[in-house]
């Protein structure tokens, strides 16, 4: 081994251990606190439909719709085992075209009255088996289409799965700033992905550094745009059950700016490695090009990525926010007074932020991407540890 190489290896040694003996304590081993209240599901069971013992219409406030006085058999928890009566559209407004039929497994509550009866309510329908196959289908169209690289993202989605419930949500819940364990946990979570899915390449790097910069600049954006829209982050019955279930101090405020930077890591993994793997394309195909005119000309091409994809952005925002825009059609125009509450202006300001962020992902991966391209020869013998140029296995010297 070279000696130029022996440096970084126990510095990479060095930083496993600390990671080892501090960082796994404090990234994996936060208890969750005790809830105050009761958890959501507390109560609820799944129960078997046994048999339908009645069935018809019903005029409910003026609205006729169907009704079913279902038998059902609990399956688990206290009561399993035991035959019980669970109506479904007798007393409230359901969606048209839910019917149930023998054989189906529904989520029901079960409460006890002060006498000692027990009744039984519908909550829901168990959609476990369902949600299985769609996301079997999906591993298996992303794992024929991608091959191995397929099976990477796999992992990669599974280990962003895992920072977020093993790191992001008990860290804020014991009360750490909501900001910095997003931005902690965004870091990892982006750099760990993109070097499984992509490897270890001068493209990877790019697109890390890249993101990591516009990482910063977004959630200083969204700092400042919070500070001066002034939201509280308590319009939301989410957080309102949160201030009541949770023991310790949550930060609302901090916690809609985490919201914000994590619902942007999505599209900005896809900005930052599209736009790395343009510029060393664009390298590879002609080598004389400068570094401007390689900066121009990946641009050009980013221009119209960036484009589509703040679209794709707003677009995702507005059907996730499609009651609000119900409401805004609503109130007859009045867009002006609805844009100053805040659960619309938050969703304003979240889809405003997110695009910033992007548009900025563009110039700063380009600058970055093109001056690795061009000048990694000068990294002397160091250059050996930063990889190839793409994961093709090709990489070109100077």
């Amino acid at each position: 081994m070279k000696k130029t190489f022996i440096i970084p290896l126990l510095i990479i040694l060095s930083a496993l251990i600390a990671f080892l003996i501090w960082g796994v304590p404090y990234f994996f081993n936060t208890p969750l606190p005790a809830a105050s209240g009761s958890p959501a599901g507390t109560g609820t069971v799944k129960a078997e439909v046994t048999g339908i013992l009645d069935e018809g219409l019903i005029d409910l406030g003026g609205t006729l719709q169907t009704y079913q006085l279902l038998r059902v058999q609990i399956l688990a928890g206290e009561y399993a085992g035991i035959p019980m009566q669970v109506d479904y559209g007798k007393r409230q407004l359901h969606p048209a075209g839910i019917r149930f039929n023998v054989g189906d497994v529904i989520l029901v509550n079960i409460s006890v009255t002060p006498d000692g009866r027990v009744n039984a309510y519908y909550a829901d329908f168990v959609r476990t088996n369902a949600l299985g196959w769609l996301a079997a289908a999906f591993a298996l169209a992303i794992i024929v289409t991608g091959r191995w690289k397929g099976v990477r993202s796999l992992l990669s989605l599974a280990f962003s799965l895992f920072i977020i419930i093993s790191y992001i949500l008990p860290h804020i819940l014991a009360g750490e700033d909501p900001v910095r364990v997003s931005v902690i946990g965004a870091a990892i979570l982006l750099t760990v992905t993109l070097y499984l899915t992509y490897g270890w390449t001068l493209k990877t790097h790019a697109s890390i550094l890249g993101m990591i910069v516009v990482l910063v600049l977004t959630s200083a954006l969204a700092g400042l745009a919070i500070q001066l829209t002034r939201l509280s982050g308590t319009v939301s019955e989410e957080a309102l059950f949160l201030i009541q279930m949770s023991s310790v101090t949550i930060n609302l405020r901090g916690l809609l700016l985490g919201g914000m930077i994590i619902g942007a890591l999505g599209v900005l993994d896809d900005l930052v490695t599209t736009q790395s793997s343009v510029v060393f394309e664009l390298h590879a195909t002609d080598e004389s090009l400068g570094y401007r005119e390689l900066v121009r000309r990946a641009m050009r091409i980013g221009q119209d990525h960036v484009a589509a994809t703040v679209n794709t952005l707003v677009l995702a925002y507005a059907g996730a926010s499609l009651p609000t825009l119900l409401i805004f059609s609503l109130n007859h125009g009045d867009y002006t007074t609805l844009l100053n509450f805040e659960f619309v202006a938050s969703e304003v300001v979240r889809t405003l932020v997110g695009s910033l962020g992007l548009i900025a992902a563009v110039p700063v991966t380009t600058a970055i991407a093109a001056a690795l391209a061009l000048y990694n020869h000068r990294f002397g013998e160091w250059r050996a540890l930063l990889g190839p140029e793409s994961g093709t296995g090709e990489s070109h010297h100077h």
